[in-house]
Order: C-alpha cells, then sequence, then structure tokens
C-alpha cells in the first residue's frame, strides 16, 4: 500500500499525497511537540515537513523507507524552527488529548477540577523520558500500531513494547491523585467497566497481579473433547456432554455445568465498555475464542468496544505454548497490545465454530479449503482438528500414531510421553487430562495398542496415583502392526468418540 501511495505521488496523483498525509500526519505532529512543546509550531513543522517531503520523494531509493526517512524531515524542520524561535514561550494549548467532557453542563467546579486532574496527566507524560513521550503518544492518543510506529522511529517492535510498558509503571508510580485511574481507560490500564476473558486460572491469577485493572472471566470449557454443538447451550446437548465428560474425563456434571454461570455473565455486557479476549495460537484456544467471536457476533454489543489479544510467541520465552508460562510483569507488558476487532474477525470466527461444530465432514473440508486469514491462527488450528481424525493409511489419528513413534523411540513413563507428544503436537493445545482419555482408549478392549504396567487405571478429574507416574507404556503386537502400516486399526477397534461436531463410529471408519 505505501509503495502504491508513493508511486501514485510521483505521478502526480492528489489521492496519493492525500493518503499519506493522512498516514503520516499524526506521527509528524507527536513527534515535532515532543521537540517543540508548542501546537502551533508542530502543524507549522508539519506542513513543512509534509512540502519537503514531495519535493524530494524522487530521491527516496526504496518506498519501505519512507517513514524513517521522512522523520529525520521533520526533526530537521524542528531544528530550523527552533533556530527561528527568539523567545521564550509557555505553550497555550496541546495536541489533542484522549480526553472528552462527556457532559458539557456540569458544574464548573466539576469541570475545573476535571482539567486539573488532564493537567495532572499531561505533566506526568512530560517527566517520561522523551523515547518514551513520543511512543505513548503514537501509540495511546494517535492510535498507530506498534508496526506503523517501528518503521516510523525505526525502533523494533519488542523495544517500543518495552517502552510502553515502564512508561505505564513510571506513570502508575508518579501520579499523585488516586482516583486519576479512572482516566486511563484509553491508555489500555483497564478499569471497572472492562472485562478480560481468558483460559486458565494461572494466566488469570498472573493477570490479577499484573496490575492491570479490570473483571476477569476464566472460560471453562474443553471444545477439544467430547460432543460439541452450534448451539452450546440447547439443555439435551448439554446434558449429552455433560455425561462424556463425566463418564471419560472424570469431570462432575454439577461442575461442568458451572459454564452456565459464565455464560449468564455474558449475558449481562451492558455494565462493561471495553473486553478483551486473551487467547492463544493452538487449538484449544482456537476453538474457545471462535466460540466466543460466534457468540458476539449476533449480540447487540452498542458502544462496548471488543478487543482481541492472540499471540503465538513471547520474545523472553523460547518454547512459547501459553499465557500460563509468562510472569506477571510479563503479562503486563502486553496491556494495550491488543487491537479492535472488526465485522472480519467477528464473521471468520463465526465461520470457525459453525464449520468446527459442524456434524458434516463436508463443512469441515470447505472450512479449510477455503483458506481465510482473517483470524491469523484459525487454519493451522482446524487442520489439526481434523488430523485426530482416522488416517486412511492405518487408521491412527495424529494424537495415537505420535505416541506410538513416540514410545518405540523409547519412551514409555506416562508423564514424560506427555511430554513428548504435547511437543511435537503443540498446535493442538492438549492438556494431560485430555492425553489420559486417548491413551485409555488406545489400551482397552482385543484390539489394544498398548498396555499399562505398574498401575491399574490412567487418572481423570482431580485423581493423582504415585503408580501411575511410575508406570511403563508399551506396544501391543497389534500396536506394532498398525505402526508398520501392515493392518488398518479401523477394522479392529469398537470405541466411539467426537471430534468437533464429528461422532465418529465404527460404520463410519
Amino acid at each position: 500500500m505505501l509503495k502504491s501511495w508513493i508511486e501514485g505521488a510521483l505521478h502526480g496523483e492528489p489521492e496519493a499525497y492525500e493518503q499519506l498525509v493522512r498516514q503520516f500526519r499524526g506521527m509528524a505532529l507527536a513527534v515535532a511537540y515532543q521537540q517543540l512543546q508548542d501546537a502551533h509550531g508542530a502543524e507549522d513543522v508539519a506542513q513543512e515537513a509534509f512540502t519537503e517531503a514531495f519535493a524530494n520523494l524522487g530521491k527516496l531509493d526504496k518506498p519501505e523507507a519512507f517513514p524513517g526517512w521522512f522523520k529525520v524531515i521533520v526533526e530537521r524542520q524542528c531544528y530550523r524552527w527552533l533556530r527561528r524561535k527568539r523567545h521564550s514561550f509557555v505553550p497555550i494549548e496541546e495536541i489533542e488529548t484522549v480526553f472528552r467532557e462527556e457532559d458539557q453542563a456540569l458544574d464548573p467546579e466539576v469541570r475545573v477540577m476535571q482539567k486539573e486532574l488532564q493537567q495532572t496527566l499531561r505533566d506526568s507524560i512530560a517527566r517520561l523520558p522523551s523515547s518514551m513521550q513520543v511512543v505513548v503518544d503514537l501509540f495511546y492518543f494517535q492510535g498507530y500500531t506498534l508496526k506503523e510506529i517501528s518503521d516510523f522511529l525505526e525502533v523494533n517492535v519488542p523495544a517500543l513494547k518495552k517502552r510502553l510498558f515502564d512508561a505505564r509503571a513510571k506513570l502508575k508510580r508518579s501520579l499523585p491523585v488516586r482516583n486519576l485511574a479512572s482516566m486511563f481507560n484509553e491508555l489500555h490500564e483497564g478499569g471497572k467497566d472492562m472485562l478480560h476473558i481468558m483460559n486458565g486460572d494461572h494466566a488469570a491469577n498472573r493477570l490479577r497481579e499484573s496490575g492491570i485493572q479490570g473483571d476477569i472471566l476464566v472460560w471453562r470449557e474443553l471444545y477439544t473433547y467430547g460432543p460439541v454443538s452450534t448451539n452450546m447451550t440447547d439443555k439435551r446437548a448439554r446434558k449429552q456432554r455433560a455425561v462424556v465428560l463425566e463418564d471419560e474425563l472424570g469431570i462432575p456434571q454439577k461442575e461442568y455445568l458451572q459454564i452456565e454461570v459464565s455464560e449468564e455473565k455474558l449475558r449481562s455486557l451492558q455494565q462493561y465498555k471495553e473486553i478483551v479476549l486473551w487467547f492463544e495460537y493452538d487449538l484449544y484456544d482456537q476453538t474457545m475464542l471462535s466460540y466466543l467471536l460466534h457468540y458476539f457476533s449476533g449480540q447487540d454489543l452498542q458502544n462496548i468496544r471488543l478487543n482481541l489479544l492472540c499471540i503465538d510467541s513471547y520474545p523472553e520465552v523460547e518454547f512459547f505454548r501459553g499465557l500460563g508460562q509468562l510472569t506477571s510483569e510479563q503479562i503486563g507488558s502486553l496491556s494495550g497490545n491488543w487491537h479492535v476487532i472488526d465485522k472480519q474477525e467477528l464473521q471468520a470466527g463465526k465461520q470457525f465454530w459453525e464449520a468446527y461444530s459442524s456434524s458434516d465432514i463436508r463443512q469441515h473440508q470447505e472450512y479449510v479449503q477455503a483458506g481465510t486469514n482473517e483470524l491469523p491462527f484459525a487454519k493451522a488450528a482446524f487442520e489439526a482438528h481434523l488430523s485426530r481424525l482416522p488416517s486412511v493409511t492405518n487408521g491412527l489419528c495424529s494424537i495415537e500414531q505420535t505416541t506410538l513413534e513416540t514410545i518405540r523411540a523409547g519412551i514409555q513413563r506416562p508423564y514424560d510421553l506427555f511430554r513428548e507428544v504435547g511437543d511435537k503436537l503443540h498446535v493442538l493445545g492438549m492438556g494431560d487430562l485430555e492425553y489420559w482419555a486417548h491413551l485409555n482408549r488406545m489400551s482397552e478392549g482385543p484390539a489394544a495398542l498398548i498396555r499399562m504396567t505398574g498401575a491399574a487405571n490412567f487418572p481423570k478429574y482431580n485423581q493423582y496415583d504415585q503408580a501411575f507416574r511410575d508406570a511403563v507404556l508399551s506396544m501391543t503386537e497389534l500396536g506394532v502392526q498398525v505402526l508398520n502400516g501392515e493392518v488398518d486399526w479401523t477394522t479392529f477397534r469398537e470405541d466411539e468418540y467426537w471430534v468437533g461436531g464429528l461422532h465418529v463410529r465404527k460404520a463410519e471408519v
């Protein structure tokens, strides 16, 4: 896009000039004001910088270098402006801030108090190091993305994240008025009007410890196991699901049905002005995310701002698997790195969930073939979902295949096996409870693929058995034959199970 704008400007196209001005005007103003501390001067400098840039656009070798090149021009114009300035000054106006007086009819004393609080915040920001000031202005007040700021300032994104985190920490320590925190909603620090929805109590505790304010709703569902339906609130479908989860995972029906409390909270969203969804790249989280997006797509959100933070890595974590790995400080550094969810993303989440929960295999296949990319991790997660179906070569799904290969490689202790298989299939985001259920299915009946010695049973919910930790898993003769491709396991097995909305039974495999 930037390249086409520059090429258009070189050919004298007015629309191209206008696009460049719209894209970089806020950045120019922020950099100029940070150096000049004068709003009128910043406006003049920005205008002069654009004039100089457009006059010399033909000298720019690479279009992608425009942001950094233009920043140098802005800084040079600031230097010229300061040299022309012959007297000291006190700024009368500031660059537009995020504050709006919601009620112009407020009592004059209240308005004065609000302005004093706003001035306190501006003064606190002015005491930040200049490198932090400009990033705070561009990101929080101007609304530029980290990538755009990175290109303009020529500072990498991780460094910008660190500056924003440090700036927030300094501001919270320096602001003398306790209730000034209510003015930080636009700085993405949360508040009583913000709700965070995420998976996992451990990550939720880290979020609480981080200092990010707002209510937290932990979404406790396991859409990667057991029967699911497009309408998860259907009482008959929910009862069936509760029975399966209790029978196969040991989760008491009463405890599972607590999800209804969380759903009730979703129906009372109007008390919040902003919602942030915290999720990860794997299938476990992507199913939860898609379910929630499917739900929100059918709601009248009115003025609620719906945000998403969805990641597959963190700079300081070599093998990132989830938010639960992060410290409270690392979680805190992610504050404000979410983005507002647009209509295309809501629709993409709805499509994912409708395909995933369908009982028609063709809908699953069509979703993958469509190749939508509005949600960056959705396609890989959905492909991992389909890998759990029996293969056409030997009847094994990806979990069964990888388990047998890992046992054959010499890893036979249950927890060692879980870690190894979990790392190889990390895109599934599979928990140990779910994995033990898969191993139990592989060890049952005359068509068992594995056997366990040293323990009688695989653990279920809230169970712990030291004997199981020391147990040994090995392949049966049939397991060896299936892994070698000599026989098809589907001709032997009698069990049935669910893969998303697909009910896999002997007659279907």
